[in-house]
């Protein structure tokens, strides 16, 4: 029996790789594996996913899943979805379509919430309908879990701004929420602080 999974994460908790991990396992065992991604994700280019590790593989855009027949959909053993975090709560009701009426499982990961810890709507979609939800753990700097992602610039951690800026390290930061809560960056901004 198919089933829709969650696997969230911070920055920087390995989810691309994960999913590039999960397309290898099943196309090592013969089996065929669909890669796709949201619109929103153009760091990398329009069709290809890349963990910071340096994996990379080309993939569908969601919106071309959802042009695709049901009889092309059913040709894959699986559906793999990066950057779930962007979907909007019908394309994630339409993965979840893919589960129940085609029996094709679909296996998402993306981050939970953005820099204000604020649900994306793919997230807060896939929170109250996957089968199974898993984390995906990172550590903060501190060594303590890393919940919270923040965004930030020369000045430090940013508080207000659009929802979606596409970036990485340059741009972002996993923080346990403590430290998020503080606006501490490093152990460096900590040191700062005590003087």
């Amino acid at each position: 029996m198919a089933k829709l999974y969650y696997y969230y994460g911070a920055m920087n908790s390995s989810k691309t790789a994960n999913a590039l991990m999960t397309h290898f396992n099943y196309e090592e065992v013969g089996q065929r594996a669909l890669l796709c991604k949201t619109e929103a994700d153009t760091r990398d280019g329009a069709r290809k996913i890349r963990s910071r590790i340096g994996l990379e593989m080309d993939c569908i855009l969601l919106s071309e899943l959802q042009n695709m027949s049901e009889e092309e959909i059913k040709g894959y053993d699986c559906i793999i979805v990066d950057e779930v975090q962007f979907a909007t709560g019908e394309q994630i009701d339409f993965l979840s379509d893919i589960v129940d009426f085609m029996d094709v499982p679909v296996v998402c990961y993306g981050l939970r919430a953005d820099f204000q810890n604020n649900l994306f709507s793919g997230s807060e979609r896939l929170i109250a309908i996957a089968d199974t939800i898993h984390e995906i753990k990172t550590v903060c700097w501190c060594g303590k879990k890393a919940t919270c992602n923040a965004r930030y610039n020369a000045d430090g951690i940013v508080r207000d701004g659009e929802q979606v800026m596409l970036g990485a390290n340059d741009s972002y930061v996993a923080l346990c929420r403590k430290h998020f809560k503080l606006g501490m960056l490093n152990a460096d901004s900590a040191a700062d602080k005590t003087q």
